[in-house]
């Protein structure tokens, strides 16, 4: 199909080359506001739309919308071009419009696949009404940051070996950071920490960060922390510990004795309100600094330790903590999580598990709206005062219920109670596929650009798919395949979520870059960590 589509394209370039009066590279108009004002309009706004064309090379352009068909009128001349402009008033469903130019006996159209002898609906420009992308989002140079292995600030809050169990094994503190990491390497800890990004704020603003995206840093017992523990706290193992207790729990507290120091690390008031000063302290200094910055929203699932489920018992008859889901069926955080076979307890009850891990449970959004209502809740909080983030990154965002009208929903609410508390903060989400059906300016303000940036460009300069898992011959340098691509993904961007988009060469996912530049296949659990740099082209 995208081979019949080429051969089309090139068809229809060739006829329009062989006009010799009508100059198609002089044509231009998108949805910025140099051709579009305002860019992002209102319902009841009145909108210019403008079109570009080389000077007097043209009889006259029409601006087609609705099946309406109004003629522009020339608004001006700047050196070699004429500008064209029509006003339109924006109603409450999508704008959807071409162009139609007439020079001579040619007539062409002008869409969002540039010139072409024919129109094609699907390729018309859109506006969709009410849809607000914060200007400091489109454009912004992010850097991410993946905390624990960023930079270690402060030793004191470092996380020990053998101070707790995780997924069957201790947890390691590793001080060589040329260490190559485990492929297991959840529980190995290299002590990045926030006053480690805080004392590189310096070397940031050097490179021209603009945005500061920050993988999950509340409550988990792994380094990567896309299993929390409890959403209201920041981890003091990456904020701050400012009481430390070495002595154990009294016999019989818990099973897990040897945990007792981490337990009172990361549920001791004191910690956790010291590590969210911290956190806040920071976010202030990257304001001061022009800078912004988002946090990582893992709302499709949580951790078994998080304190609403508690199978570890790290908050079992600790002051000021409600029972958890796995211990008691009267625990008031039943209802947020899928419970199996309720005829278990007390003893080992099932639970739904994200991609079946029992380490993962899945939260259940459809039968709790106590559940709704404290992720709602979670939102507003740190894009509030005194924390005042400037948005969230939505992880597997499209995933978080049980059906896609759910989820629709959900981030409609989600948006509201975000964009109440915090008009200009942003939502970013994690999607792989098509994502036109959630950005229509009521939930998603943009995605992680897989489609329309890191797939297609990967393909062209490596050959390779971007875990590693597939190399394709025919897709490596292949220029036709790039741009077909990219226009085809691009379309399902309209313009404000495109300027905002997260373009990334590679990230925490996903094989890096220079990695793919060998051409092997396969990824490094199986290949062996020497794999990763061996025969990579640097100079690309």
């Amino acid at each position: 199909m995208l081979h019949e589509s080429m051969e089309t394209t090139k068809k229809m370039q060739y006829i329009l080359n062989m006009s010799p009066v009508l100059n198609k590279d002089a044509m231009f108009s998108d949805g910025t506001e140099y051709y579009r004002t305002p860019a992002e309009p209102k319902a009841g706004d009145t909108v210019t739309i403008r079109f570009r064309t080389q000077r007097n090379n043209v009889d006259n352009v029409c601006l087609v919308y609705d099946g309406k068909y109004l003629e522009m009128k020339r608004e001006k001349t700047v050196g070699s071009f004429d500008y064209y402009t029509a006003q339109v008033v924006m109603g409450k469903d999508i704008l959807r419009y071409y162009f139609e130019i007439h020079s001579g006996m040619t007539t062409c159209y002008y869409d969002t696949d540039g010139v072409s002898t024919w129109h094609e609906e699907r390729t018309e420009f859109e506006i969709y009404p009410d849809y607000h992308v914060p200007e400091w989002l489109k454009g912004a140079v992010m850097y991410q940051i993946y905390v624990d292995r960023f930079y270690n600030g402060d030793p004191s809050n470092d996380v020990e070996t053998g101070e707790y169990s995780y997924i069957g094994d201790i947890s390691v503190k590793v001080d060589d950071w040329e260490k190559i990491p485990a492929v297991m390497g959840v529980r190995e800890f290299y002590g990045g920490d926030l006053q480690g990004v805080m004392d590189k704020l310096d070397y940031l603003q050097q490179l021209g960060v603009d945005v500061i995206y920050l993988n999950p840093v509340f409550v988990s017992p792994s380094n990567h922390k896309y299993d929390c523990q409890d959403y209201d706290h920041i981890d003091p193992h990456i904020g701050k510990i400012v009481e430390d207790c070495d002595g154990l729990l009294s016999p019989g507290d818990r099973d897990n004795t040897h945990a007792a120091k981490y337990i009172r690390r990361v549920t001791d008031k004191r910690n956790l309100e010291a590590s969210n000063e911290l956190f806040r302290e920071l976010v202030e200094e990257i304001h001061r600094r022009g800078m912004k910055v988002i946090l990582d929203g893992v709302f499709n699932h949580c951790g078994s330790f998080n304190k609403w489920m508690d199978r570890e018992r790290i908050y079992d008859n600790q002051k000021g903590y409600e029972k958890g889901a796995y211990i008691s069926a009267d625990s008031p955080y039943r209802s947020f999580f899928c419970f199996k076979d309720q005829n278990l307890w007390p003893y080992n009850p099932s639970y739904e598990g994200w991609w079946t891990h029992d380490t993962l449970p899945k939260l259940n959004y459809e039968e709790s709206e106590a559940l709704c209502k404290t992720i709602l809740e979670v939102g507003k909080k740190w894009v509030s005062p005194p924390y005042n983030v400037d948005g969230w990154r939505l992880d597997v965002a499209a995933d978080l219920g049980h059906s896609n009208e759910f989820n629709h929903h959900f981030w409609k609410e989600f948006r509201k109670a975000v964009r109440e508390a915090n008009p200009e903060a942003v939502i970013l989400a994690e999607h792989y596929g098509n994502p036109e059906s959630w950005l229509l300016g009521d939930e998603w303000d943009t995605v992680m650009n897989y489609d329309a940036f890191m797939e297609p460009v990967t393909w062209f300069l490596t050959g390779m798919e971007k875990h590693s898992d597939e190399y394709r011959e025919d897709l490596y340098g292949n220029s036709d395949a790039f741009i077909g691509a990219m226009k085809h993904h691009m379309r399902c961007l309209h313009m404000g979520a495109l300027y905002g988009a997260m373009n990334e060469l590679s990230n925490h996912d996903h094989s890096r870059f220079l990695t793919r530049t060998n051409h092997r296949v396969g990824r490094l659990s199986y290949s062996g960590a020497e794999a990763a740099s061996a025969n990579i082209n640097l100079r690309l």
